[in-house]
């Protein structure tokens, strides 16, 4: 692990405009924006809030469902060891415009995951 890697679980909480739900949070309770990705339409596609020393992520999806993004020191391997006990990838390992390398598995109980080099 290098001293860059941090070994963190966030919560990621889809939505279908994420934008929106960020602007309602900072005006209602007070969360502030840490960092926003769009796609090449403007589009939110990605954005992490803070509030006091908790930070979770958005991400684009059905609203209301939720998952857990979890940093790791080697995705590809990571990724192998997942399709090896039987996870359903759903989102294929990849560099992310964001930094992050990473991907999306669900458990056996249909769980969704994301796995990947996220770097604050």
């Amino acid at each position: 692990m290098t001293s860059e890697t941090r070994r963190t679980i966030y919560p990621l909480i889809n939505c279908a405009d994420p934008a929106a739900a960020m602007e309602f949070l900072e005006k209602a309770f007070g969360f502030t924006t840490h960092s926003v990705h769009k796609d090449d339409t403007g589009k939110v596609v990605h954005a992490e809030m803070v509030y006091d020393t908790g930070m979770f992520m958005f991400g684009t999806g059905k609203p209301g469902t939720t998952a857990v993004y979890v940093a790791v020191d080697d995705p590809d391997a990571h990724h192998d060891r997942a399709k090896a006990a039987g996870a359903e990838i759903f989102r294929e390992l990849a560099d992310q415009d964001y930094g992050s390398r990473d991907y999306a598995a669900r458990d056996l109980d249909g769980n969704e995951w994301y796995f990947g080099t996220y770097r604050p």
